[in-house]
């Protein structure tokens, strides 16, 4: 039941009809096709070069909804303004093409030749989407025809899009830039079919295709939340797709399985699939097992519209009806614009190496513009003469452009922005401040905060036996002024709520936690689907709370928190990930977009990464969240000792690429939360959180390190006996995260308190230059030592190490206490676990145990 059938009727239908199966061969043994391929090309003829999939739809009233946009008599009519309309718009996809390619011919800029009518088409689905009342339209794309897209459709300005292929442009922009092709746009303005305002996003996005699609989502997602878009109705997302990429990217699949989920839903995507038949150089045949690129969407009950991309006619007709299927149904819904691609993958690329037979075709093939100008001067519809003027106009355009384009001696990567936040910034793109205010609460706050925690503040709910047990435990915490790191987590996000924050916190059983210590949903153990959110009643005009439990997708839901993220600064985004090292499979979502997002795009964002993380001897998968790949993309020179001003510390955080944190008590973490919405700038946070620290009875905080006047520590020192008599202490071990814990345990099983001192580096970077240069003298006849549970070639080391011998003017040595290189993050066996912890705390602690590091 793949295509539509003859007025209505369906494969079973048919063979009642024909009587035969679908599938028997009819015609001579060379030329012998089944009945089912003869019919599908009938009426691939019978529909005007369109073909329709939606017979998989269980949705009587959809499927005849579609039936009647293709199979009444006459639907796909033009009046004459709406042919003149679209020879214009074909006239200026093709002749940008045709200028860029004439004054730039040695430059590549992934032309759009061969599917030209990508503009009409997204300008149409643009069009009737306005009638229907959208007025935000988010919009992904790879860089194939991007510039096109920016210049006759978002409208950028073409001498800003010309001046990029100038060599001597200079880099105005902090940050390394990027690529023309890869470069995001927002514009508001007037659409000139339905003069209604409408504002036109076109993310930035790095080369790895398909990998923009979730991140648009969720930036939609947002706005539809920011404005009280419940339907969708007012905000909308558009995807352009190649056809390779549509077909082998997993994201793509992972994309569309968080469009029907409650907390991911932006109400339907048209998606657009320039389908010119190969995928760089591959072949379709050896590209996908699928008949179709598209059969991905099947998956979603999607309709699938394939049309010939040199009909414009067909195309536009096609573009309607996909409009008015998302702003009917709320739907996604595909259009696959089967086309060609006239140059090689790239302007500079020769394709008659790997498909001759297919560009011997090309070669012949009239371009679109042409066939279809020609078409509409049979029917009078135009003259010639008014043809050309058409073309001469707006080659005149381009021309004026490119003139004023010489003019234009640096380039501003910020006039690209994808994601502005007016009023966050000074007019000039800066901080308003660059200071943080205290992140402590009142001892007042922190009793609220923790009396909702504790309780189930819905009438008539009962909760598990288990769950009382634990909230009982919170009440008592609470009286005693301690957290632990739930109710830590608890006080820094109730306490952001109510002064206004929206949080949403995202991932694998976030609800519950993975370690069942967060329970911030409460189910009600009678009725079924009965929840209730103890967050959400903390008080009446407080932001709300959104918890949601997400598919089981990592590089698709990383993908979506960061979009949504991008869409307001005002608000504290997380993801959490069901173990540390399941951040892997989202690896190009951090590398290609957290990472250099802002170097890239001149675009700041503020998501914050939650990875659990310690080795306690459960395997290499569940241990590790690799720290060391973090900190590798650090951006700061660790042979360089910067200035101690008097704001180093918000300096430093202004000036890196991304906060990488790993908290050894819950008032820290408490305060780092805080911290990442007062700062007057954003930047992701990357936080390494614990598993055996959620019930250590000794990660517990006291309500004095979260009140008033406290803030994050970035190095929490040596507060023991060690400290009062500095000169006496033989070691001084700087760590970070649960190995505090087992070497405060060792130091005072070995009566060793008064001659090691232990300092915990809580943030990794930027690094705190200044604190351990001072730790470092107040401990001046101590050998340094930097104790770690990870492996050698993992973990911390390789970045700390270079950084303390900076900031010591590499005085001395620094020794290694840890685990050996590996492999794999950890042991699967228990008791090699505990002999490698064992062997570990005997360097920490022993004095000749470093000379074999000599």
């Amino acid at each position: 039941m793949g295509h539509i059938g003859f007025y209505g009727l369906d494969e079973s239908d048919l063979e009642k009809v024909f009587r035969l199966p679908t599938t028997t061969f009819i015609g001579g043994s060379e030329t012998a096709l089944p009945l089912k391929e003869i019919i599908r090309r009938l009426e691939m003829a019978y529909c005007q070069h369109i073909g329709v999939e939606f017979m998989f739809i269980n949705d009587l009233e959809q499927c005849q909804w579609i039936r009647q946009k293709f199979e009444v008599p006459g639907a796909m009519q033009f009046d004459l303004e709406e042919k003149r309309t679209l020879l214009a718009r074909m006239v200026r996809s093709t002749r940008f093409e045709e200028f860029l390619q004439k004054k730039w011919s040695a430059e590549k800029r992934f032309g759009l030749e061969g599917c030209e009518a990508l503009i009409p088409a997204l300008k149409t689905i643009i069009d009737k989407s306005s009638e229907s009342g959208v007025e935000n339209v988010v919009m992904g794309m790879p860089h194939r025809g991007r510039l096109n897209v920016l210049a006759n459709v978002i409208r950028k300005e073409l001498e800003q899009i010309f001046c990029q292929f100038d060599s001597k442009l200079e880099a105005a922009d902090e940050g390394s830039g990027d690529v023309k092709y890869h470069l995001g746009m927002y514009h508001r303005r007037i659409n000139r079919v339905t003069d209604r305002n409408i504002t036109l996003s076109l993310m930035a996005n790095p080369s790895h295709l398909e990998a923009v699609d979730p991140v648009v989502q969720g930036k939609v997602k947002a706005e539809q939340f920011y404005c009280g878009d419940n339907d969708g109705k007012r905000v909308m997302s558009i995807l352009i797709h190649g056809d390779a990429a549509f077909a082998g990217q997993g994201v793509v699949y992972e994309t569309f399985h968080l469009s029907h989920l409650p907390s991911y839903t932006t109400h339907g995507t048209v998606h657009v699939v320039v389908n010119n038949q190969i995928g760089f150089t591959t072949d379709p045949r050896v590209a996908r097992s699928s008949p179709y690129p598209t059969d991905v969407a099947r998956v979603v009950n999607a309709p699938i519209f394939h049309v010939n991309a040199d009909d414009p006619e067909a195309v536009i007709y096609v573009c309607k009806v996909a409009a008015e299927w998302r702003s009917t149904f709320h739907k996604d819904v595909v259009v696959d614009l089967v086309c060609y691609r006239r140059m090689g993958h790239n302007e500079m690329d020769e394709p008659m190496f790997t498909q001759p037979l297919m560009y011997k075709q090309i070669k012949k093939q009239k371009p679109v513009l042409q066939k279809y100008a020609e078409k509409l001067i049979a029917e009078q519809a135009v003259s010639r003469q008014e043809y050309e003027e058409e073309i001469a106009k707006y080659d005149k355009i381009c021309e004026e452009a490119y003139n004023r384009s010489k003019d234009e001696k640096i380039l501003h990567i910020k006039h690209w922005l994808d994601s502005p936040w007016p009023g966050f910034f000074t007019l000039d793109g800066q901080p308003k401040a660059m200071s943080c205010p205290s992140t402590g609460l009142t001892e007042e706050m922190l009793n609220h905060i923790g009396g909702v925690a504790s309780s189930v503040p819905v009438e008539d709910f009962t909760i598990h036996g288990g769950l009382s047990r634990i909230l009982k435990s919170r009440g008592e915490m609470i009286r005693n002024r301690t957290v632990d790191w739930a109710l830590g987590e608890y006080m820094a996000f109730g306490s952001l709520l109510q002064e206004g924050t929206h949080i949403r916190l995202s991932g694998q059983d976030v609800e519950r936690g993975t370690f069942s210590h967060r329970h911030h949903v409460l189910h009600d153990q009678n009725v079924d689907k009965r929840i209730c959110i103890p967050m959400n009643h903390l008080a009446p005009d407080q932001a709300p709370y959104t918890v949601c439990n997400s598919s089981l997708s990592e590089y698709g839901v990383l993908g979506f928190e960061l979009g949504f993220a991008m869409a307001s600064p005002n608000a504290l985004i997380l993801w959490e990930a069901q173990f540390g090292d399941f951040h892997n499979t989202a690896q190009c979502i951090i590398d290609q977009f957290i990472c250099p997002g802002q170097a890239k795009w001149v675009r700041q964002n503020g998501i914050v990464l939650l990875l659990p993380h310690g080795m306690e001897g459960m395997g290499p998968e569940h241990s590790s969240a690799r720290p060391e790949r973090f900190l590798q993309m650090c951006n700061d020179d660790p042979d360089v000792m910067p200035s101690l001003t008097e704001d180093f510390a918000v300096d430093q955080l202004y000036d890196c690429n991304w906060i990488v944190v790993n908290c050894s008590s819950p008032g820290n973490y408490f305060h780092v939360l805080r911290r990442q919405i007062l700062l007057p700038f954003r930047k992701p946070l990357i936080v390494f959180t614990p598993k055996s620290l959620l019930r250590l009875p000794e990660a517990r905080s006291s309500f004095d390190m979260m009140l008033p006047g406290t803030q994050f520590q970035r190095l929490i020192p040596e507060g023991g006996v060690a400290s009062q008599s500095p000169e006496e202490v033989k070691r001084l071990i700087f760590c970070t995260g649960k190995i505090y814990y087992e070497l405060l345990k060792e130091r005072k099983n070995r009566g060793m308190e008064s001659t090691v001192a232990i300092a915990r580096m809580e943030q990794l970077s930027p690094f705190p230059f200044d604190q351990v240069k001072a730790e470092s003298e107040l401990y001046a006849n101590a050998d340094l030592v930097w104790c770690q549970e990870e492996h050698k070639n993992q973990g911390y080391y390789d970045y700390v190490k270079p950084r303390i011998r900076t900031t010591i003017q590499r005085a001395k040595p620094v020794w290694y206490a840890g685990r050996g290189p590996a492999a794999a993050p950890a042991t699967g066996n228990k008791k090699a676990h505990l002999m490698e912890l064992k062997r570990l705390l005997d360097n920490a602690f022993g004095l000749d145990a470093f000379k074999d590091q000599q």
